[in-house]
């Protein structure tokens, strides 16, 4: 009986891990390659990531609204670069699991080389650093005329972007002990030199 009954949660545990991993791996390479827009419906779920260190040129962050399947709403920040390398990159989420609970889907890589990004863009409820370097900053500019950073252009044509609000860019910024609470990542390219991705029972995210 107690096989049976093993065997049964490990299938339940496949049938629902499996099909997201496998979902957020075709999104990604799908993205890379051009195939989807930049801007997509968000499931809602919170995610972390943080980084030893996060190098970003051609920096943009404005405010918009990100809209999920069900008709909900998220007010987000979104951090935008142009070409971002980061060390030592973590990024977990909480996946709920019938009879065995919550499991912690984590990936890391990055820590001989960094990761390497283009076109990144983070849309975040939360963000911290140990210190932030910012060069040639601008604070208090429309985020319709932020032109150092990029802006996808989704969001850009969104009815819930607002161009004339409170925006801010950089020609580049560094910042240490990165730790960030998201909803939503995409790039255009996304290189990750010793990529790990494991699965493990239990809360044991980033941070």
């Amino acid at each position: 009986m107690s096989h049976r009954v093993g065997k049964t949660r490990w299938r339940r545990f496949v049938a629902v891990l499996v099909p997201s991993v496998a979902a957020c791996a075709v999104l990604g390479i799908a993205m890379g390659q051009g195939v989807l827009a930049a801007s997509f419906l968000i499931s809602g779920k919170e995610f972390q990531v943080t980084a030893d260190t996060l190098t970003a040129r051609g920096l943009s962050v404005y405010s918009v609204v990100d809209a999920t399947r069900q008709g909900g709403r998220v007010p987000v920040t979104v951090n935008g670069s142009r070409h971002s390398t980061i060390s030592r990159l973590c990024q977990s989420v909480l996946v709920e699991v019938p009879v065995l609970g919550v499991q912690t889907l984590k990936i890391t890589g990055g820590n001989e080389r960094p990761v390497e990004a283009s076109n990144l863009f983070l849309d975040t409820t939360f963000q911290s650093a140990g210190q932030a370097e910012f060069r040639g900053l601008q604070q208090g500019i429309a985020q319709g005329d932020i032109t150092k950073g990029p802006i996808e252009p989704g969001d850009r044509n969104s009815p819930l972007f607002d161009p004339n609000g409170f925006g801010q860019q950089a020609s580049s910024v560094t910042l240490t002990d990165v730790r960030l609470t998201a909803v939503a990542l995409s790039a255009g390219t996304f290189t990750i030199p010793g990529l790990r991705v494991q699965i493990e029972h239990g809360r044991h995210e980033c941070f």
